[in-house]
């Protein structure tokens, strides 16, 4: 008597299968499927010069100074890519810290903008993530589904939010992606620093050209000035001043 062949149609051919059948979804989603920071292997490099391995040494360093606590992390995308706009205070690797939070938060590779062109402080920051502060290289992440943290410019007052650089938020209307406010507070003197991600920034009249990306720019600086006033009276800004990476993450 032949074995018995579980066909695709009895619960017992379903769960043989399931594992063949995921593996081929998976090999047909590609290039287009992002992956897990906890999936990454030791040595893995990505396309985009990030390095993995240094990229966890550094956030674990970066938690024993500091306990930093995320919200607002379910508003992002979990496929798609989006520009993230941060307040920053002069001296302050905004969007290099909260990139690595955000990163921790929802468990996939998160850029940030503002690395230098060359030098050893540019080749260490890009195998962090890091992506020169241009229109075009912040695009082609945003259209290839990465998600990409940005600084508005550096102040010195807690509670101001600077100029956010249009030519950005540009990049991200075209790449046809959201873009989401991000408050970010710390105090110089504790351990407790906190990141609050808001609701997707959106334009109030459907427009073309310049002015489209100066208006949505105008409008998430009032996203992140709302933000910071719901956050509470801890300084703004970002903690990560103790770590020796001057010249990273914009102002």
């Amino acid at each position: 008597m032949p074995a018995p062949n579980p066909s695709s149609n009895s619960p017992l051919g379903s769960v043989v299968d399931f594992p063949t059948k995921r593996v081929a979804a998976v090999a047909s989603e590609g290039a287009t499927m992002f992956h897990r920071v906890t999936d990454e292997p030791a040595g893995h490099v990505d396309n985009w010069g990030r390095d993995a391995g240094l990229f966890r040494t550094v956030t674990m360093l970066s938690e024993i100074r500091w306990s930093v606590s995320t919200g607002g992390d379910q508003r992002l995308p979990t496929r798609k890519g989006a520009l993230i706009v941060v307040n920053a205070r002069r001296f302050a690797l905004a969007a290099v810290y909260s990139a690595f939070a955000i990163s921790r938060a929802v468990d996939r590779p998160v850029r940030f903008v503002g690395r230098p062109d060359g030098g050893p402080v540019g080749a260490l920051a890009q195998r962090l993530g890091g992506l020169l502060d241009h229109p075009d290289e912040v695009a082609g992440a945003l259209r290839a589904g990465e998600l990409v943290v940005c600084s508005a410019s550096a102040t010195t007052r807690p509670r101001d939010v600077g100029t956010i650089d249009h030519a950005l938020i540009g990049a991200a209307i075209r790449s046809n992606v959201d873009v989401f406010p991000a408050a970010t507070t710390s105090s110089p003197f504790g351990r407790r620093a906190r990141i609050e991600i808001g609701d997707a920034t959106r334009q109030r009249q459907r427009r073309r050209g310049p002015l489209a990306e100066v208006e949505l720019a105008d409008h998430v600086a009032d996203d992140l000035t709302l933000l910071l006033t719901e956050m509470g009276e801890m300084t703004t800004g970002t903690p990560l001043d103790w770590l020796p990476l001057s010249g990273l993450g914009g102002n």
